[in-house]
């Protein structure tokens, strides 16, 4: 069972898709990933407006939630599976809203930039390639705002010039780099 683990909402249970189109974060990786933003990168979270752009099961986003994120935008492509990051949200206190399209059409509007953006695509359908260049020429990320990308560790990806890899750690056959603007 999944479940936030740290945060003012540590403890609580949320709900998965059933089926194989979702893979939610472990519990593990989620601990480190927010483990690293708040002491690493001076708690990057804490009041900061995130995006968590393949959100799935939304458990990425919901962690930033409990770690008193100020505004959480949730995007799935999956109208069931958008439902239950609903329903998993409105268990938690604070501001968040669920925009049910693909990434990629999502990125093609416009927003205020996002402080932290959570990127944990389907594996194997490229999707980094498509989204990383959109998000910084879009200007969906702020000045000081941060890449939290979650992949496979046998997939292999560019950074564009105009990113910096600030962090880089293997979980198992699971790959976090935090990136940000060069």
């Amino acid at each position: 069972m999944l479940r936030i683990v740290g945060g003012r909402a540590r403890g609580t249970h949320l709900d998965v898709p059933k089926g194989q189109h979702v893979r939610p974060t472990s519990d593990r990786v989620r601990e480190s990933i927010f483990n690293v933003l708040a002491h690493r990168f001076d708690h990057a979270c804490a009041d900061a407006r995130v995006l968590d752009l393949f959100a799935g099961s939304g458990a990425l986003g919901l962690e930033a939630l409990s770690r008193n994120a100020s505004y959480v935008c949730f995007v799935e492509k999956d109208q069931k599976t958008a439902r239950l990051v609903k329903a998993n949200a409105s268990r938690l206190k604070g501001d968040w809203q669920v925009v049910n399209q693909p990434a990629e059409s999502f990125l093609r509007g416009q927003d205020d930039p996002y402080d932290l953006i959570l990127l944990d695509p389907p594996y194997g359908a490229g999707l980094l390639e498509k989204v990383i260049p959109d998000l910084v020429g879009g200007n969906w990320l702020s000045q000081e705002g941060l890449i939290c990308i979650e992949y496979p560790i046998d997939i292999d990806f560019e950074v564009p010039d105009t990113l910096a890899s600030l962090f880089e750690r293997r979980y198992g056959k699971t790959m976090i780099r935090i990136l940000a603007l060069a």
